[in-house]
């Protein structure tokens, strides 16, 4: 596995054990995040704030299916299953996009969907 696949295999798990540290330790002090119709984030801090959204609770379970790889680009498709603090649990598909350098994520775009 290329070291860029496994910066974000090591990314996917700091979201599974809701670890901020590491998911931290695999972004650029400029990383961006942007999931289209929601939001634009830039920089650690606001991706931090993000990692724990106040809408939803516990520890999400995020399985990755498929991760591709061109240049200094990582694609991870996958499946969401987590838990709305007004509702009950959420079903979503997901597929990331990661702009990777220097080892480390510059650059996320996230398109997420419900699965009902």
């Amino acid at each position: 596995m290329s070291k860029n696949k496994k910066i974000v295999e090591n990314y996917i798990d700091g979201f599974n054990k809701s670890d901020h540290k590491q998911i931290l330790s695999c972004l650029t002090d400029d990383v961006e995040w942007i999931l289209p119709g929601m939001f634009h984030l830039n920089g650690k801090d606001e991706f931090d704030r993000e990692i724990e959204n106040p809408a939803f609770e516990g520890k999400p379970e995020i399985v990755v299916t498929r991760m591709i790889e061109e240049n200094d680009v990582v694609i991870a498709e996958g499946t969401v299953r987590t838990k709305k603090r007004d509702s009950g649990f959420i079903n979503l598909v997901f597929c990331d996009v990661f702009v990777m350098k220097d080892g480390l994520i510059k650059k996320l775009t996230s398109y997420l969907m419900e699965v009902k």
